[in-house]
């Protein structure tokens, strides 16, 4: 498999150096980066030994076949579209730009016309099996995570001297005011009951050093409340390490004839 990759931060850095150097996905390539900045794409793309581009359209015609995004809400609205109408299927890492349903609506409208898929890796959290299940049978009642970060990990810039609450309210509001921070919220509400029906609340502690998700649901199934602690990344604390790796595993998973979950 050819991969494109849009973004060259941290977790696109990760996968390049996971892929091109670890050959942890054997038989799959990253060999065409893009980014608007073409000095950043050039850098990287030397670095492991892929193609850079600065134009969409020439990434696009690179013969790859799958892209994956690891940039921002704004580079998948303003991109996504272009990938699926291209023939490739599309990895979305920054899954908060699915809380837009016109865009959402486009995007499987688009699937539907060029038989391609797009890939929302869960992320930082777990549980969606569990939510999945239950809306099948119209079985969900209610949804709800609750977000622990060091303040180091959300973007305030305040010194914050006790656990403060920064946000209490339903995902596609946290989306908007946190868009780098709460992908996790989008992603459960998919699963589930939708992002205005799915309750959040983002607390910044200063007391802890993992970034702590509970996801609490209730319906006809019963009830579960999962609680998970995942370690950032070395090189930014504002991102899961768990994050990176869940797109890792969704590629590796792409295409499997065995499908868990």
């Amino acid at each position: 498999m050819r991969l494109g990759l849009i973004g060259c931060g941290n977790i696109g850095e990760f996968l390049l150096q996971s892929i091109n150097i670890g050959n942890h996905l054997p038989g799959v390539k990253i060999t065409s980066v893009f980014s608007r900045r073409s000095e950043v794409a050039s850098r990287v793309a030397e670095k492991y030994n892929a193609a850079a581009y600065g134009e969409i359209e020439d990434f696009l015609k690179s013969g790859i076949d799958t892209v994956v995004e690891a940039a921002t809400i704004k580079a998948v609205q303003e991109y996504g579209v272009k990938v699926l109408e291209s023939g490739s299927d599309l990895v979305v890492s920054s899954i908060g730009a699915m809380a837009d349903n016109l865009f959402l609506e486009k995007v499987q409208e688009v699937c539907d016309k060029k038989s391609v898929a797009v890939y929302l890796p869960s992320g930082a959290v777990g549980g969606l099996d569990i939510l999945k299940s239950a809306k099948a049978a119209g079985g969900l009642d209610s949804v709800s995570l609750t977000t622990r970060k060091p303040p180091t990990a959300l973007p305030t810039g305040e010194i914050v001297e006790g656990e403060k609450v920064l946000f209490e309210g339903s995902a596609s509001d946290a989306i908007k005011q946190f868009p780098r921070n709460i992908n996790v919220a989008i992603v459960l509400s998919l699963a589930g009951l939708g992002p205005e029906k799915t309750k959040v609340k983002i607390i910044a502690d200063p007391a802890v050093v993992q970034n702590r998700h509970l996801v609490e649901a209730e319906g006809s199934f019963g009830n579960f409340k999962l609680n998970i602690e995942n370690n950032p990344m070395p090189t930014n604390p504002k991102t899961s390490f768990l994050a990176a790796l869940s797109v890792l595993s969704t590629l590796q998973n792409k295409g499997q004839s065995l499908q868990i979950g």
